[in-house]
């Protein structure tokens, strides 16, 4: 069998999950294995994602193309739709449509919250950030992101984001 279809994940490395952190929100930040892509998938992401202790996995977010799910596998935490925040452990499933609704998963054990999230991989996605007051629009093809201020539609640098420098 091919390395690239077999990942044995409880024998990854640190050094091999990438780490993400938000450039507009210090709380949001993860350690990420893009699992399908290491094996190969050109459709289908699937993420293995692990969530440190009091930080949540990414900004409150609302997609408009992309569906989205996300299965615990460890930890607890919660899931915030728009106010709302549930609590979320191993078996949850969450299922997130493009309905508009907002969603944040957060880290409230002492453990790290580890799940895997995956959906789909839209040539063109746009993604509101509400309480960042952003909308981010991200192409496959370039696969760069451009930010714009959800009140005024007005373009907005975001340092290390896309070719801007602030």
């Amino acid at each position: 069998m091919s390395d690239s279809i077999l990942i044995h994940t409880t024998k990854l490395k640190d050094k091999e999950f990438l780490h993400i952190q938000h450039p507009k929100d210090d709380a949001a930040e993860v350690l990420l294995v893009p699992l399908a892509d290491r094996a190969g998938l050109k459709r289908a992401p699937l993420h293995l994602v692990r969530v440190a202790p009091g930080k949540k996995a990414f900004p409150l977010h609302a997609h408009h193309a992309e569906e989205e799910f996300a299965f615990v596998l460890s930890g607890t935490g919660e899931v915030q739709l728009d106010d709302i925040r549930t609590p979320i452990g191993p078996g949850d499933f969450l299922g997130f449509p493009t309905d508009g609704t907002a969603h944040a998963l957060w880290n409230t054990g002492e453990e790290p919250l580890v799940y895997l999230t995956g959906g789909e991989r839209a040539a063109v996605e746009v993604v509101d950030f509400p309480e960042l007051g952003l909308r981010a629009t991200s192409t496959r093809r370039d696969g760069g992101q451009v930010y714009f201020d959800i009140a005024s539609g007005q373009k907005r640098p975001i340092a290390g984001v896309g070719d801007d420098d602030s």
